[in-house]
């Protein structure tokens, strides 16, 4: 299994846009390789592994699903960078000290983060908004 995602990642590394769509002998070999081991019929002593295919089962189209869309990612990290300033906020102060100051943290926090990720500038974003705010 860690071999198949491997080379599964490398395949998005080397896919371009027009490969995802349509067919990919590469990608369908990693698909019929995947089902494979799925299938593989493991030891009754194994429990944890076994649940484990068991949800692997359950969730088999969404395993190699980044093969077939351009703009889905392999992984979570967005997800997790996402929200590690709120638990780095948490860390060092401990908590919120009302739910009127966490919720003006996140939602500053969101409109640096989607400035950020629109390659805008962050200064000039809020600006923008504290001008549109006073008037």
């Amino acid at each position: 299994m860690k071999a198949l995602i491997a080379d599964a990642l490398q395949l998005k590394k080397q896919l371009t846009i027009c490969e995802y769509y349509g067919e990919n002998k590469d990608r369908q070999r990693l698909v019929i390789k995947l089902d494979e081991l799925l299938q593989l019929t493991l030891d009754e002593n194994h429990a944890r592994a076994k649940t484990l295919q068991k949800n692997l089962l359950r969730h088999q189209q969404y395993i190699l699903y980044f093969l077939s869309h351009p703009k889905v990612p392999p992984d979570n990290n967005g997800s997790e960078r996402a929200i590690r300033n709120i638990k780095v906020k948490q860390k060092i102060s401990g908590q919120f000290k009302s739910a009127k100051g966490a919720d003006g943290f996140a939602v500053l926090r969101s409109v640096i983060d989607t400035t950020i990720k629109s390659g805008q500038n962050v200064l000039n974003a809020l600006s923008l908004i504290a001008k549109l705010g006073t008037e």
